[in-house]
């Protein structure tokens, strides 16, 4: 028998809110995962891809990430990993730097044998480049075998690239898909093209406000079938104050119903629905911090008078403004352009080199349709905004800010088809 923590999406160096405790709560919640690894004596701790929110981590989140390895290495706990969408560079990845320090394992065409099972690897992979992409991976001769990736997946909500597709055309049989990017723990088992099961672990800590489930990660056992286990962690505390106001209703009814709840350290999220008079969110943050919020973000979903034109969300200004971006119809390149200059949070002196970056990455692709007009509003596909995620909806890794399609970098063979080899 084999047994493995399945983990995801820990988001290193998110700093949400651009408050620095958030930065550290990422970094604890990973912390957790890893001390529940050793405390159990599992088997191995399989990563499905994000560990870090952002390409250019600084370095308090490289060495943070190194901590927690080195943890797991001095347990004899392997790491088995693979690069997710907000992580990825076109040369080579952090993943890469922690292997050759012996402290993890960069998954990918080649089995890793643990127990009694063969673990595999699929880094997250553009929608441009899928079609392209050849399934083989080399065999193995253990008793069962789980691919582990990084997207949206169908049969799932919202999924764009679907899972049933790769069981099928993959020269290896697959018993389990263990899937990261959506922050929303779920699992489907399927029986065509075979029995198989399909699973996400979830985030670790809520990078959107709409991630109201408790965070966690999956246990998962290989012996005679496949077993998977929900495991929740310890967070932040995260306050849901949903408030509905009828008429001659404003401030003061808001205020008290913040008020039946102990704030004390906690991220408060306030949502006003319904009539009544209007607030002025500023107020009631104000009020929650004099209660010891760490932080408070309040959205008020009511009709808006004929003189306001948009509806911001003060919890998430930023998808406010991706909403906007969105609304304009841009091309898949200028909406990743966008995403690179805002959603990454460079330093003013370093955005254009990114951008030039990026551009080289766009053309370097040689995807003409990248540069088409939106024919109409994209379905976002997320995980971690400044309150949202990677841009899929809701719980997904979802109202959020996993955006663009960065490449892990990639090459064509003589035939035109892209291999594994490319992105693992």
């Amino acid at each position: 028998m084999t047994r493995v923590i399945h983990t995801g999406d820990t988001h290193l160096g998110y700093q949400q809110y651009h408050r620095p405790e958030r930065r550290q709560d990422f970094l604890a919640a990973f912390q957790r995962v890893a001390e529940d690894a050793v405390d159990d004596d599992v088997d191995a701790v399989v990563h499905a891809g994000d560990l870090f929110h952002d390409r250019r981590p600084t370095l308090p989140d490289i060495m943070g990430a190194l901590s927690v390895l080195r943890n797991l290495d001095d347990a004899g706990v392997p790491f088995l990993a693979i690069v997710g969408n907000h992580e990825s560079k076109r040369d080579a990845q952090w993943l890469d730097l922690f292997e050759s320090l012996g402290l993890a394992t960069r998954l990918g065409a080649d089995p890793v044998t643990i127990g009694n099972t063969a673990f595999y690897g699929l880094d997250f992979v553009p929608r441009s480049k899928r079609d392209e992409l050849e399934y083989d991976f080399t065999d193995h001769d253990a008793e069962a075998a789980a691919l582990v990736s990084h997207g949206l997946f169908e049969p799932f909500p919202h999924g764009d690239w679907d899972g049933r597709e790769i069981l099928a055309e993959a020269n290896v049989t697959f018993d389990a898909l263990l899937l990261g990017d959506d922050h929303t723990p779920q699992t489907k088992h399927v029986e065509e093209p075979h029995d198989a099961w399909l699973t996400y672990c979830g985030s670790t800590e809520r990078a959107s406000a709409s991630e109201r489930d408790d965070r966690g990660y999956n246990l998962l056992s290989f012996d005679d079938g496949v077993d998977i286990r929900r495991r929740g962690i310890d967070t932040r505390e995260f306050v849901f104050v949903d408030v509905e106001l009828r008429d001659g209703e404003g401030v003061e009814r808001v205020r008290e119903q913040v008020g039946q709840y102990d704030v004390d350290g906690a991220v408060v999220i306030v949502s006003i629905e319904g009539g009544g008079d209007p607030v002025a969110p500023a107020t009631i943050e104000e009020y929650a911090d004099d209660q010891g919020a760490l932080i408070a973000r309040v959205t008020d979903h009511r009709e808006l008078t004929e003189e306001t034109e948009t509806d911001v969300s003060f919890a998430d200004p930023d998808e406010a403004v991706r909403e906007r971006i969105r609304d304009l119809g841009l091309s898949d390149a200028a909406r990743d352009l966008d995403e690179t200059i805002r959603a990454s949070k460079v330093a003013d002196a370093n955005v254009a080199d990114t951008v030039e970056d990026r551009v080289a990455d766009l053309v370097a692709d040689a995807d003409p349709d990248v540069f088409e007009p939106a024919a109409d509003t994209p379905t976002t596909d997320g995980a971690a905004a400044e309150d949202s995620g990677d841009s899929k909806p809701a719980e997904a890794d979802g109202v959020t800010e996993n955006g663009s399609e960065d490449t892990a970098g990639g090459s064509e063979d003589g035939d035109g088809q892209v291999t594994m080899g490319d992105y693992t």
